[in-house]
């Protein structure tokens, strides 16, 4: 539902609501209630249900939804995740039912299933959830979350070319917490928007210290999840984040992933290319893992490509693997794209990608991700001069929806 909100506008996004309500109306028994408790969600109140009775209408609402909901000319297809929970069983008052439906609703959004009856071991689980999230807002608004940056290097010289940010949190309690953590509560609780706006203005903020410091720009890149990249507002948001600081748009590399190019190729032609009238570089993540359609390196306006550590790591024992590298660069070249090896771990695979004509790489045998001020100094001690940063780009052919940077 976020996401029709963030295409089509809260209107239409209503509209789409005031539909959902119709239908799941026209399922009631005489004696049953519907009401929306806010949001995207909806609760049917059975007098008297017997288990079995909640769980048939939980189907039942559930195949209402089966068809297609027509705003504007669109078809939109919805579905739900129910939980429920039934009196005495579960709970004796209102206040009680609701919340253990709330975390049945939860397992089953979870288990990627479509109902969920309670259970009284989802509670503690959900109780954490819950104040996790409201760790993560306190987070957003002290100023806990803090980015590490792991260099990368252009081939065959090794100087120093781009940065990626990697975001962090620095709980109070638990200390330094990795993205795995806390990202897929941070989506789920709809505070990625919040998230993305924080990270930006760390990063840039951070190129305007390294300037201070007497140390060319850098190129950083940000990582962007599937809701960040629908929002329509987050050009203008990037624009304004730019503008504020007197930074050029080149100064970014927002990396993306396949499986949000393939859910919508018509938006993300739209968002991208507007990120990339910025002057932001487009770098597809994990390239090779998702269901790859080679149609969208045709049709999008994207710049680079990062192959997965996956394929790296066996690259120098495994004849395959390694074919498989080769042939990946050449097809990225063929098609004016750079290529991005990262999880390069020994001077065998970075030789070997070399040889392969691999245009950077990232990983462990250059360094690990460091906090900024420690990558200031390991910048100085490895050259004191400060890194190597190419004027431009290795030369490349625009691809047909883009325009060369």
């Amino acid at each position: 539902f976020k996401e029709v909100n963030d295409s089509l506008g809260h209107l239409l996004g209503d509209e789409l609501l005031v539909q959902v309500a119709g239908r799941l109306r026209s399922t009631l028994h005489p004696d049953e209630e519907l009401a929306r408790l806010g949001g995207d969600e909806f609760a049917l109140v059975i007098p008297a249900a017997t288990l079995e009775q909640a769980e048939q209408a939980a189907v039942r609402l559930l195949d209402a939804l089966t068809e297609p909901f027509h705003v504007e000319g669109l078809a939109l297809h919805v579905d739900a995740s129910v939980g429920v929970a039934v009196s005495p069983r579960h709970a004796t008052d209102t206040t009680g039912l609701l919340r253990c439906a709330d975390i049945a609703m939860y397992r089953a959004k979870y288990l990627r299933g479509r109902s969920a009856v309670y259970d009284a071991a989802d509670d503690d689980p959900a109780r954490q959830r819950l104040q996790t999230v409201e760790e993560l807002r306190t987070a957003l608004a002290r100023d806990q979350l803090v980015l590490h940056y792991q260099p990368q290097a252009s081939l065959p010289d090794g100087q120093i070319s781009a940065v990626e940010a990697l975001v962090r949190w620095c709980h109070p309690e638990t200390g330094l917490r990795y993205p795995d953590t806390f990202l897929p509560l941070v989506e789920e609780a709809g505070l990625m928007a919040a998230l993305t706006d924080r990270v930006l203005e760390l990063a840039l903020d951070q190129i305007l210290t390294w300037q201070a410091d007497g140390l060319p720009v850098l190129p950083v890149a940000i990582n962007l999840s599937a809701s960040s990249t629908v929002d329509t507002a987050l050009p203008d948001r990037i624009a304004g984040a730019l503008a504020v600081r007197d930074l050029p748009g080149n100064v970014l590399v927002l990396e993306i992933t396949e499986q949000f190019l393939m859910a919508d190729r018509a938006r993300a032609h739209a968002v991208l290319t507007q990120l990339r009238q910025l002057g932001i570089t487009i770098s597809i993540d994990d390239f090779g893992t998702g269901y790859s359609s080679l149609a969208y390196l045709r049709d999008l306006p994207v710049d680079e490509l990062k192959l997965d550590r996956a394929f790296i790591a066996p690259l120098a024992d495994d004849a395959r693997a390694a074919n498989l590298v080769r042939s990946t660069v050449d097809l990225a070249h063929a098609l004016g794209l750079r290529m991005v090896a990262e999880g390069v771990e020994d001077q065998t695979t970075w030789n070997e990608l070399a040889r392969y004509g691999c245009d950077h790489i990232q990983g462990y045998h250059l360094a690990r991700p460091m906090p900024g001020p420690a990558l200031t100094h390991w910048f100085q001690q490895r050259q004191p001069g400060g890194p190597h940063i190419p004027t431009q780009h290795p030369s490349r052919t625009p691809s047909s929806a883009g325009r060369t940077n």
